[in-house]
């Protein structure tokens, strides 16, 4: 049996522990390089801007059929002009023309055949959707343009990129933190519209210690000048200086976290919005911002399922 397996001996040579060892390494390297390779890619992807790119009429980034109409104010979002309740008054005051016509009913269906004009200047749906997180320092105020010369928001980020992009939402001049940019319309007007409850977190500063007297009413709700005022929750942020406060909240009405302890008598010193719907300015230094990944733009997509 020895001699007959001899004769096979030259089909099959034999590896020493040594080069089955080393064979096993160079295995393992090439599966660590894959997965490294994976991850660099999953990386570099999130990291880039979420332009969402759709076939339509003249490269716009909303698809709309030929024979498909839809409102107005909601086309004239889509083109970024703004969000579609700022569009609704732009038609009700006589800005917006179709066809050569001024057209005052927001509601007016428009086909992709028809030109609309805004303010005299032919518009165009998006091509491009872009999501951008910035964080607001002080003294900038949230509009597109000030006729009074002061700086804005859009100072900050005016090379991000080609599309126009406009605030989702408001932070007055003295309040800093997360501010969202897009030009998606129908997103902006689903975060901002009052039935959307959106989360929003506050660092509050003030001038001296709130009062626990002042701390319970403000948790079991008051009463401003334009109706009843809450807090979701509320919290000392240092229990050794109860100057400090975090606020969560979910009403969007104006300036409400400054009313609500000037209603007290305080003074706010520093006004920080930490969080809006989830998104955070974790990693963004003041003045600077990023484009959105895909799962946050997803997340804020689906809001209600999730992130209220």
């Amino acid at each position: 049996m020895k001699k007959k397996a001899a004769q096979f001996d030259k089909f099959v040579k034999r590896k020493s522990n040594a080069t089955i060892k080393e064979q096993f390494k160079q295995e393992r390297r090439k599966w660590k390089k894959e997965r490294a390779d994976f991850f660099d890619k999953k990386r570099l992807e999130a990291s880039q801007p979420i332009q969402e790119k759709t076939i339509s009429k003249k490269g716009s980034g909303v698809a709309v059929d030929a024979t498909d109409q839809m409102p107005i104010n909601k086309y004239i979002a889509h083109c970024g002009i703004c969000a579609r309740r700022e569009a609704a008054e732009m038609v009700k005051k006589g800005l917006v023309k179709i066809n050569g016509k001024v057209i005052s009913e927001p509601g007016h269906k428009i086909a992709a055949t028809d030109e609309v004009f805004v303010n005299g200047k032919k518009v165009f749906l998006a091509k491009n959707l872009v999501y951008l997180l910035l964080n607001k320092p002080k003294d900038y105020i949230t509009t597109t343009s000030d006729p009074q010369g002061r700086k804005t928001v859009n100072d900050l980020i005016q090379r991000a990129t080609k599309e126009r992009i406009y605030p989702v939402g408001r932070l007055d001049r003295n309040t800093s933190g997360v501010l969202l940019f897009t030009n998606d319309g129908e997103l902006a007007q689903k975060l901002t519209h009052p039935s959307s409850l959106i989360k929003k977190i506050y660092a509050v500063t003030l001038n001296k210690s709130l009062e626990k007297g002042h701390f319970d009413q403000i948790i079991k709700g008051i009463v401003l000048e334009d109706g009843p005022a809450s807090v979701d929750v509320l919290a000392y942020s240092n229990p050794n200086d109860k100057s400090q406060i975090g606020v969560e909240i979910h009403s969007g009405r104006n300036r409400i976290v400054r009313r609500i302890f000037e209603h007290f008598g305080y003074e706010i010193l520093n006004l920080d919005r930490v969080m809006f719907a989830g998104l955070t300015k974790k990693n963004i230094s003041r003045s600077h911002w990023r484009f959105l990944n895909e799962k946050e733009v997803r997340n804020l997509k689906h809001f209600d399922k999730g992130i209220r």
